[in-house]
């Protein structure tokens, strides 16, 4: 299939199911920082809290790569409902591919993140 002979419906859709994730991932992100903070309450050992600031600059390093994915997003839904005129170019097939590697790696990471975070509450308590 020629670049000539795609749509950018997929794309859109896509598109748009990248930022229900992403919405999503930034609400977990808010629950696991509300769980932090709950047990910093109850647990204030200079290890514990050595180890909370560091998840707590990973959950603020999380929220702002989503955020910049959200932005990339949203540019990338406006180009394809705005520019093409239903085709699209190499550019826009880059960008998508792009955008694709970018929420793969977000999602697995976000994940192994929340998981990592659950484990050491699990066996610091």
């Amino acid at each position: 299939m020629t670049v000539d002979m795609l749509k950018p419906e997929q794309f859109i859709h896509e598109s748009r199911t990248w930022l229900r994730l992403l919405d999503f991932l930034k609400q977990e992100n808010t629950v696991l920082k509300n769980r932090l903070a709950e047990v910093l309450d109850h647990e204030s050992s200079k290890e514990f809290l050595a180890q909370a600031e560091h998840y707590q600059n990973l959950f603020i390093i999380k929220d702002e790569f989503i955020d910049e994915l959200r932005h990339d997003v949203n540019v990338q839904v406006q180009s394809l409902t705005a520019k093409f005129n239903g085709k699209l170019d190499e550019k826009m097939l880059k960008k998508q591919e792009k955008l694709r590697n970018e929420m793969e790696y977000m999602e697995k990471d976000f994940t192994k993140l929340k998981n990592d975070f659950n484990r050491y509450l699990a066996t610091s308590f």
